[in-house]
């Protein structure tokens, strides 16, 4: 059980941004881009020990706990806060949290009077694509469960935002990697490659895909931030480009001169395992996303803030790798 009472560290600085959720990839990278511009900012988690791992030697990070099921705990977390990004995630088999999660955090936040929240979404609530290129008002059709909950989840900010309340905006991102990076599909390729073992993999794996390298995200995410003309509306932000999995994993093994060695599973495999791993069971109705591509079309984005850094698959691959102690040998 989460205490209500707030813990604060490190308060002799005025954080004006938020990063609730803290912890996870997408937050630590949103944390090193304010850091690099000297930006004071809070980091909110539900564990104090993980904040204080991550943040406690960075004296522009002041850390709060917060019990994200208490609209109260959320209350005191966003207190003098203008910003709030909301990198809140859950367990895979848990997604009937997401739109439950949202109602108690934009309560609370309202209710501390903070001014604006970007939420880091999926690319679930599209459901199967209907177009090459998945644009931001491509139809939110989801036929999965937790597309529908992603989907409420952003009804609930794009609501509130329309009735005045606080100002909301989305991001949604592609698959991710990178260095340390662990709720990714890719994880198990740079550790099979890295331990000279078979990359496991969900199939087919020759069907176009993109990955968002983590370090990108916070830049884009701190100058979204501060421009006026994000809130209101959903985002899209791609990958380095379009590549399969065969592709990207023969990068792995190849950037440490291995040949590539995979296993893969598809639905039917996916479905036998679910039987004894509640995990798996979970990945068979979003199977399609390895069947059908699904890219996104982040025109608008570049519109909004000009240029935007990608880093290409090799150079992501390397650092990642790099990461694991075994740097890469670059070839490309």
């Amino acid at each position: 059980m989460f205490r209500n009472k707030l813990i604060v560290i490190k308060d002799t600085l005025m954080s004006k941004i938020a990063i609730f959720g803290a912890t996870g990839s997408i937050g630590k990278s949103i944390a090193a881009a304010l850091r690099a511009t000297g930006q004071p900012y809070r980091v909110v988690g539900r564990s104090h020990t993980a904040l204080q791992t991550q943040f406690g030697a960075d004296p522009l990070a002041e850390i709060v706990t917060w019990n994200p099921e208490d609209s109260d705990s959320v209350r005191e977390a966003a207190q003098n806060i203008e910003t709030i990004v909301y990198t809140v995630g859950v367990p895979y088999t848990d997604f009937h949290f997401h739109p439950i999660l949202m109602r108690k955090t934009l309560a609370g936040a309202i209710a501390a009077g903070a001014k604006q929240m970007l939420l880091i979404g999926t690319i679930y609530p599209c459901g199967r694509p209907q177009t090459d290129r998945i644009r931001e008002d491509h139809p939110r059709e989801p036929h999965t469960f937790k597309g529908k909950m992603r989907k409420e989840q952003e009804d609930i900010l794009l609501e509130a935002d329309a009735t005045g309340s606080i100002r909301g905006a989305i991001l949604r991102l592609p698959d991710f990697y990178g260095p340390n990076v662990e709720l990714s599909f890719l994880r198990s390729a740079f550790q099979a490659a890295v331990n000279g073992k078979q990359a496991q993999l969900i199939g087919p794996i020759d069907t176009p895909h993109e990955f968002m390298f983590v370090p990108d995200v916070g830049a884009v995410v701190l100058a979204m931030t501060n421009e006026l003309r994000t809130f209101g509306r959903i985002w899209h932000f791609g990958g380095a480009g379009t590549i399969t999995q065969r592709d990207f994993v023969g990068r792995i093994f190849t950037a440490i001169n291995k040949q590539p060695r995979t296993i893969v599973a598809n639905k039917l495999m996916l479905q036998a395992l679910g039987l004894f791993d509640p995990f798996m069971r979970e990945l068979v109705e979003m199977h399609y996303l390895w069947t059908t591509p699904a890219i996104l079309d982040d025109t608008a984005l570049h519109q909004l803030l000009g240029t935007i850094h990608k880093t290409d698959y090799d150079r992501g691959i390397e650092l990642t790798l790099a990461a694991s102690r075994l740097p890469a040998i670059v070839t490309r």
